[in-house]
């Protein structure tokens, strides 16, 4: 029979259990909220707010004069789980002296439904007096004193004027302008013809006999006729002179 078992085990033995924890405490005062399973969640609050108890209540003695200096004690207290020197000073000199007048109820879980993968309820665990971290602290007071200021009366609405009917405008129709397209003559710029000399040819010496060329069948003028006999030879059958 299952009686006096408080709490989770989460799987984990104890020490395992008590670094988990301790690693949640030290991102939650860092980043002064989480996202994480509702069951660690649930586990992470009593163990958180206890710690912000001890920085309170030193924070309340360190105030109140009651310890001369700081509060050694509670701080070597805290600082057993949380390693990190930077949030520790943090948890102390920040986060205490918000919470002085708050008693109990240091953070709040909010449910966010089935985590995709594992199907897992996850939940976000917040610090109350860091709503958003990037606007700072939200101040409840404000909001409590909006609330209390009654409502400014509306102004009564002026009653609109009646329109009027504006008689439509003869719709003239306009005959579609034909734009003739204007086509640019590009000059013809003419190029001098190149004067070739004429190439003679040369006359043809088969066809065209030369000027110069004696005739073939003319005899020659200076040659003595064949037949005519020559004046100077003497005759055949007569005498000499003598």
């Amino acid at each position: 029979m299952r009686h006096g078992y408080a709490g989770r085990k989460l799987k984990r033995t104890a020490s395992h259990k008590r670094a988990l924890l301790a690693n949640l405490a030290t991102s939650l005062f860092e980043h002064k909220r989480l996202v994480t399973t509702v069951a660690k969640a649930k586990e992470l609050r009593p163990f958180a707010e206890q710690l912000i108890t001890r920085a309170r209540n030193a924070h309340r003695s360190e105030k109140s004069g009651a310890i001369t200096g700081v509060d050694v004690h509670n701080r070597r207290m805290v600082g057993r789980f949380i390693k990190n020197k930077g949030v520790l000073q943090e948890l102390f000199d920040t986060i205490a002296p918000l919470v002085a007048e708050r008693d109990g109820g240091y953070t709040r879980i909010t449910k966010l439904g089935l985590r995709r993968g594992d199907a897992a309820a996850t939940a976000m665990i917040e610090l109350v007096d860091w709503s958003n971290p990037v606007d700072g602290r939200s101040s409840s007071t404000k909001r409590r004193a909006a609330a209390k200021t009654p409502a400014k009366p509306k102004p009564a609405a002026k009653p609109k004027p009646a329109p009027v009917a504006v008689a439509p405008a003869p719709v003239v129709v306009e005959d579609p302008v034909v734009e003739e397209a204007i086509v640019e003559e590009t000059p013809v710029v003419e190029a001098p013809a190149a004067e070739a000399p004429a190439a003679e040819a040369p006359a043809d010496t088969a066809d065209a006999p030369a000027a110069d060329a004696p005739a073939a069948d003319a005899p020659a003028a200076d040659a003595p006729a064949a037949d005519a006999p020559a004046a100077d030879a003497p005759a055949a059958d007569g005498s000499s002179a003598e």
